[in-house]
C-alpha cells in the first residue's frame, strides 16, 4: 500500500514559540487520533528509527494543516498585497534574529556574530522594527543559526530523525535545540519588549505560522507529485541540515549514524590478480 500524497506541517512553518508541555501531551495525542502508521516495504532507512511513530504524527499534521492553517493561509495570501506580506515577513524575521545572534558566537563565528548584530540594529532602527530591510542592501548578508546548528558545529551527531507534532521535521539533537531558543526568544520578546504580555506573544506566534507557512504554498504540489511525500520531506531536511552544518561538506554515513549497520555500503577492495590481457 502506498502512502498518503498530502502536503505535511513542517518544522519551518512554526516559529519556536510553543510550549514545552503542550508539544509533549500533543504526542499522545497524535498516536490517539492517527492511529499506527503502515511502513513500506524495503529496507528501513537507518537514520529514522521511529519511522512507524514519525509516519503517525506526519499524518496528524498533514491533518490539521489541511483543515486549518492551509485555508487560512491560502485566504491571507489573497486579501493581502505582496508589498505588506514582504513587510510581515522582515518584520518577524528581524523579531527572531536574536536567536542567529547568539548561536552565531557560540558557534565561534564572530565575523558572522557581528554581522548578525549589526543586521539587526540597522533593521530595528533604519528599518522601523524590521518592516523593511535596509540591511541587505548595506552588504550585511541575512545569516540562519540555531541551537541544533551550533551542537552539530561542536560535533553532537543528528540522532535519529523525529517528526513532531505541529513542529514538523526535526532530529533529537534539533529538538532539544528548540529550548534555548525559545527561552531567549521568549526573555527577549515577551519579558522585554512586550513587558510579558500574554495576548502580544501569542498574536505574535500566529502571525510567525502564518506568514512562514505562505512561503511553502508553492511546494505542496511538488510533495503531493511525490511517491512518498514522507520520504521525500526526511530527506529535503536531513541533508539541509547537514548542509548548514558543514557548510556544504557533508559527512560520511558513518559520522552521522555510527550505531548504524552500513555493510554494503563499502565499496569492494580491488582485485588482487590483475585481468588477463586482452589477445590482440
Amino acid at each position: 500500500m502506498s502512502p498518503r500524497r498530502s502536503a505535511p506541517l513542517r518544522r519551518a512553518v512554526f516559529h519556536p514559540h510553543h510550549r514545552p508541555a503542550a508539544v509533549l501531551a500533543l504526542l499522545a495525542l497524535a498516536c490517539a487520533l492517527a492511529g499506527c502508521a503502515t511502513l513500506p516495504s524495503g529496507k528501513p532507512d537507518p537514520s529514522d528509527r521511529f519511522e512507524r511513530f514519525n509516519r503517525t504524527v506526519y499524518k496528524f499534521n498533514t491533518a490539521l494543516d489541511h483543515a486549518i492553517l492551509r485555508p487560512i493561509t491560502r485566504a491571507y495570501v489573497k486579501v493581502t498585497p505582496r508589498l505588506v506580506r514582504s513587510g510581515v515577513n522582515h518584520f518577524v524575521s528581524n523579531l527572531a534574529y536574536p536567536v542567529t545572534v547568539v548561536n552565531s558566537f557560540l558557534q565561534g563565528k564572530f565575523d558572522d556574530g557581528m554581522t548578525a548584530v549589526g543586521r539587526l540594529l540597522v533593521n530595528s532602527t533604519i528599518g522601523i522594527g524590521g518592516l523593511f530591510d535596509p540591511a541587505t542592501g548595506m552588504g550585511l548578508e541575512q545569516h540562519t543559526q540555531d541551537f541544533g546548528l551550533t551542537m552539530g558545529r561542536w560535533g553532537i551527531h543528528s540522532g535519529p530523525y523525529v517528526m513532531l507534532p505541529f513542529l514538523g521535521p526535526s532530529t533529537v539533537r534539533d529538538a532539544f535545540g528548540l529550548v534555548p531558543d525559545y527561552l531567549l526568544l521568549h526573555e527577549i520578546e515577551t519579558v522585554k519588549l512586550f513587558d510579558n504580555n500574554a495576548y502580544v506573544e501569542w498574536s505574535l506566534f500566529s502571525i510567525g505560522t502564518i506568514n512562514r507557512r505562505s512561503q511553502l504554498l508553492d511546494e505542496d504540489p511538488i510533495l503531493e507529485r511525490t511517491y512518498d511525500p514522507y520520504a521525500f520531506l526526511r530527506g529535503a531536511y536531513l541533508q539541509r541540515r547537514d548542509y548548514l552544518i558543514h557548510e556544504g561538506q557533508a559527512p560520511s554515513p558513518e559520522q552521522d549514524f555510527p550505531d548504524a549497520d552500513m555493510t554494503g555500503a563499502e565499496p569492494p577492495p580491488p582485485p588482487t590478480t590483475p585481468p588477463p590481457a586482452t589477445p590482440k
